[in-house]
């Protein structure tokens, strides 16, 4: 089963905050459900980030940002540890951002990096 940690290895901005639980309202995301961060293979530089909601898992942590469901498999935390989600509405983009201290290079498109 999983398991309910106390302090999240990411943090998410007040704007992604806002944004998720928009997301949440507009899109009627189950209340079992979690917003799901972590990472998969593949990517221009051999990793990316993943970002969705998703029911917890036996091998998940979960913790609350903000009011948030967060979830995590545990194996990933090592990818992510210190990073941070926001959200960014400008002109020029429009989406999640992830600014992640652990990625020792990353790609042009910003959700591709390596470890």
């Amino acid at each position: 089963m999983a398991s309910v940690a106390t302090l999240a290895p990411i943090t998410l901005t007040d704007r992604a905050v806002v944004e998720v639980k928009n997301i949440i309202q507009e899109k009627n995301v189950p209340a079992d459900y979690g917003l799901r961060i972590g990472v998969q293979g593949g990517g221009c530089s051999g990793m990316s980030y993943l970002l969705g909601f998703d029911k917890a898992k036996d091998a998940d942590e979960i913790y609350d940002l903000g009011g948030l469901k967060l979830i995590m498999d545990k194996k990933h935390a090592m990818y992510v540890l210190g990073m941070e989600v926001d959200f960014q509405d400008g002109l020029n983009a429009r989406g999640f951002v992830f600014n992640n201290p652990q990625a020792k290079s990353t790609c042009g498109c910003g959700t591709s990096f390596s470890a």
